[in-house]
């Protein structure tokens, strides 16, 4: 079996900067869970989102920065709360004690006792130690991950909340065998990896782990297709007595050979990340998406466990709640399209989440306010010699992934592609009215251009319009009118 079956992935979310993400454990199926990040440029409001949540049963989120205002909504929720450190916050706390403690009053023993938020763990960073930071975070991560905890004890908290690190695949590997049970931490960082392991273990915390076998199919043309899903009919893979039918348990059991070889061999083990996107890519698709979610909903259902730890449920958070239209798309356009719903909160394909495999559990957002009902579109008036500069323009500061190669929009003709990427662009911007020009290129048009799934947004009225240039400029306006008419009483 080739090394494609540790799924790796290089950096897709790095900027934290309100990055907020949430992740779920359903009631009704014990260790799973789904994130909910929020890099987009409109994101439904917090309590919305809460709500959504609930509605489908949720009880355990995940955030990837203490954001106050998911905090405040979650506060009374009762839902369990892991709370993040962002990676660019690591060298600080690991070289102030003092601003862990601080760190750790404002954003877990405030929010436990003045807000009843249920907070349980920390996670110290996130995949700090991908090979594409070049050692940035390798110095940092440990002191940073004891500092918080001792600063969880000083506020007799140790008990009650656990810290992790969340960690991508690629701190595995099996350079002697391709088989999961030759799996060993990754030379260049081995010390460094038993210092957190020994470290959790003492402290009674999971390791965290994300797991992609969509990476492993995008990464390597040579992989097996249906290796990467649970209900494929690829040949398995035998490893001794040891079976394996796809890529999700072989990954898995990568990383307890590599707890084994350290001497852990009963640390718990949260799968952080996994999921399919579903637009952006080939092999990114509603489809797929849905048959590989409903396919780890039922694995883990069944509470078989992995061929090496058998019969021990698997706790795995699905990637993730909703799209996210200002991820970085370095890895490929399908970064922006991992959620199982929209950015609007509308779900895109039934997903049973009893684990049975029929009917569906997904219930949209509700209170969601749109803003008008209009696009921006291409004008066919406008100098065509002036299109390939703007429509390039709209998409680098827009989101137009879903016109590349696989894309639900890939199939648009030229002028499709810049009625798309000059949509993209008026919605992002609040649908100004200036936002809509492009050199004569773009016109407003009150009819939905949306076409053979091919959709053409009407974004969401959120928190981000009032940070707009135009709303800007009207608060500025309304106070300089108001200090006007204050001065003329003095």
């Amino acid at each position: 079996m080739a090394k494609t079956t540790i799924s790796c992935v290089e950096s897709r979310h790095r900027s934290w900067t309100g990055i907020v993400m949430l992740v779920f454990l359903l009631k009704s199926v014990e260790g799973l869970g789904v994130n909910w990040g929020t890099q987009m440029s409109h994101m439904m409001p917090s309590k919305n989102v809460v709500q959504m949540l609930q509605d489908i049963g949720i009880t355990k989120v995940k955030l990837f920065d203490a954001n106050p205002s998911v905090l405040s909504a979650l506060a009374g929720s009762n839902i369990e709360v892991m709370v993040g450190i962002p990676n660019d916050m690591l060298r600080m706390l690991a070289t102030s004690s003092k601003a862990a403690d601080d760190w750790v009053h404002q954003n877990v023993s405030g929010y436990l006792s003045k807000h009843g938020v249920n907070i349980k763990y920390v996670a110290v960073g996130n995949e700090p130690f991908l090979t594409s930071y070049n050692g940035t975070f390798e110095g940092v991560t440990y002191p940073a991950l004891v500092n918080v905890e001792q600063s969880l004890a000083k506020a007799n908290l140790a008990n009650q909340v656990k810290v992790t690190v969340p960690l991508n695949a690629d701190v595995l590997t099996n350079p002697n065998s391709p088989l999961p049970s030759f799996g060993i931490f990754r030379p260049d960082i081995r010390g460094l990896m038993l210092s957190i392991v020994s470290f959790l273990d003492k402290i009674g915390a999971p390791f965290t782990i994300n797991l992609y076998p969509f990476i492993s199919l995008h990464q390597d043309p040579n992989f097996p297709r249906e290796f990467a899903f649970f209900d494929g009919d690829s040949p398995p893979v035998l490893d001794g007595s040891n079976t394996y039918t796809n890529v999700f348990d072989a990954s898995y059991d990568l990383l307890v050979a590599a707890l084994r070889d350290a001497g852990y061999s009963n640390m718990p083990i949260i799968v952080g990340e996994v999921g399919w996107p579903t637009d952006g890519d080939i092999n990114a698709n509603v489809q797929n998406a849905r048959r590989f979610n409903q396919g780890l909903l039922q694995h883990i259902l069944s509470s078989q466990g992995t061929p090496l730890r058998p019969g021990v449920p698997v706790e795995a958070y699905l990637f993730s709640l909703v799209d996210e239209d200002q991820k970085s798309i370095a890895p490929g356009g399908f970064e922006r399209h991992w959620g199982i719903y929209t950015f609007d909160g509308q779900a895109k394909y039934p997903l049973d989440l009893t684990g049975r495999g029929s009917g569906n559990s997904l219930v949209n957002a509700h209170g969601v306010t749109y803003l008008e009902s209009k696009w921006c579109i291409l004008n066919p008036k406008g100098d065509p010699s002036k299109l390939g500069s703007n429509v390039g323009y709209a998409c680098t500061y827009a989101d137009c992934t879903s016109l590349s190669y696989g894309g639900t929009c890939n199939f648009l003709s030229t002028q499709g592609n810049a009625s798309y990427a000059f949509n993209s662009y008026y919605q992002q911007n609040n649908q100004q009215f200036e936002s809509c020009n492009f050199q004569g290129l773009a016109m407003i048009t009150n009819k939905d251009p949306s076409f053979n799934g091919c959709r053409f947004e009407v974004q969401i009225v959120s928190g981000s319009l009032l940070c707009s240039p135009l709303s800007k400029s009207l608060i500025m306006g309304y106070i300089a009118l108001f200090i006007a008419i204050l001065c003329s009483f003095l």
